[in-house]
């Protein structure tokens, strides 16, 4: 999203792993090598990259541990070091800036015969005796050095933050302690059970019914909770009943991280004055049922266009039923990989036919739901 964004604005963009990064002194990168790469990808021009995108992942992986002895270099040490480069300072970055061979000036005519040839009316100068020496090698590319503001730089911090839901739901949750109050328990929470449920030990979104005690709880902490739109009219059949859309049947799912606080952040292990740094946060829900669905056929080089151009060499038309693709979809939903796990479902469910069908008279293979739910 963040490369989407920069082609848009006509921006450089740079995007850097924090997993490398130790502090200044030891071994390992430095935080401002992001500005290096940022200054790389603008070919070196200083105003360019002032305005550009650094996007820094794996932001997590930086957090403070509990270090009983010694100095947590790769931790609170590099968060300290992004200070100064957040909240804006000038960088001196110097790199090897290596030009094109194209333009060697206006003696680039004169290449063939040296300065000090014969040819050229000068001396040529002894070579050494050892032979190890060469007279005409190339100039090395001369290091120089790039003053860059990062006022005006846009960071965007990404990571997985695992666990972080447990602490946010723990904020959240009433006590389940005194005689009447709500029981906390450690299984999903189901539609049919009517006590107070959360589980804070899976990182994954809580479905959750309309009007439910845990949607309301969620409502009175988001403070731009939206309830979910009531249920549409129904659409008639030939028959003349009442059929309910598959939209209808789905529940209505809750991110915690939506709920993120700066005080969970400092929990998770981030130093207060990074978290003051960093106005804006935003939590990006797991992918949904039909979004699922959505990325198996819409994009222009979706999985479902890749297998059948695959079987297409071979002379094999593919097709896919609609509750097929559903049911594909539900495979790598309980995966709980994202959207990774859809060429996995479709890994396993076509990997015997794309060796059994070429080279034979098979000319038209179909995948049903009923084949998708083995």
């Amino acid at each position: 999203m963040a490369k989407t964004l920069a082609r848009v604005l006509e921006v450089p963009f740079s995007m850097s792993d924090c997993t490398p990064f130790t502090q200044a002194g030891y071994i390992g990168e430095d935080a401002e090598i992001c500005v290096q790469r940022l200054l790389a990808a603008a070919d070196y021009d200083v105003a360019a990259a002032e305005r550009g995108i650094i996007c820094l992942d794996e932001i997590d992986k930086i957090s403070a541990a509990k270090m009983s002895h010694g100095k947590d270099v790769g931790g609170e040490g590099v968060q300290q070091a992004l200070l100064k480069i957040i909240e804006g300072t000038t960088l001196q970055i110097q790199a090897k800036h290596e030009k094109s061979a194209s333009g060697r000036g206006p003696n680039s005519a004169a290449s063939n015969h040296p300065t000090n040839s014969t040819q050229s009316g000068g001396n040529m100068p002894p070579t050494s005796s050892s032979g190890t020496g060469n007279a005409f090698l190339p100039p090395a590319a001369k290091t120089e050095t790039y003053n860059v503001r990062t006022d005006n730089i846009l960071f965007i911090f990404a990571g997985a933050f695992v666990g972080l839901q447990k602490m946010i739901l723990n904020r959240i949750s009433k006590s389940s302690i005194g005689f009447g109050a709500p029981i906390r328990s450690s299984s999903v929470p189901s539609s049919s059970s009517s006590t107070f449920s959360l589980n804070p030990s899976q990182d994954q979104p809580i479905s959750l019914k309309p009007n439910s005690p845990e949607a309301i709880l969620f409502s009175q902490h988001i403070p731009y909770y939206t309830p979910p739109p009531p249920p549409s009219s129904h659409t008639q059949t030939n028959q003349g009943k009442k059929k309910v859309p598959e939209e209808e049947d789905e529940t209505h799912h809750l991110n915690p991280l939506d709920l993120v606080q700066p005080t969970d952040l400092q929990s998770y292990g981030l130093i207060p004055e990074l978290i003051g740094r960093i106005p804006v946060t935003a939590a990006l829900a797991p992918l949904s049922l039909p979004l699922l669905v959505r990325v198996l056929t819409e994009p222009r080089n979706s999985i479902l266009k890749q297998y059948t151009q695959l079987f297409l060499l071979s002379g094999v038309e593919l097709a896919f039923t609609k509750p097929a693709l559903r049911e594909i979809a539900k495979s790598a939903l309980g995966m709980g990989t994202g959207a990774r796990g859809l060429r996995t479902c479709c890994e396993r469910l076509l990997t015997d036919t794309m060796f059994e069908v070429p080279g034979g008279s098979v000319k038209y293979v179909a995948v049903t739901a009923k084949v998708a739910r083995k």
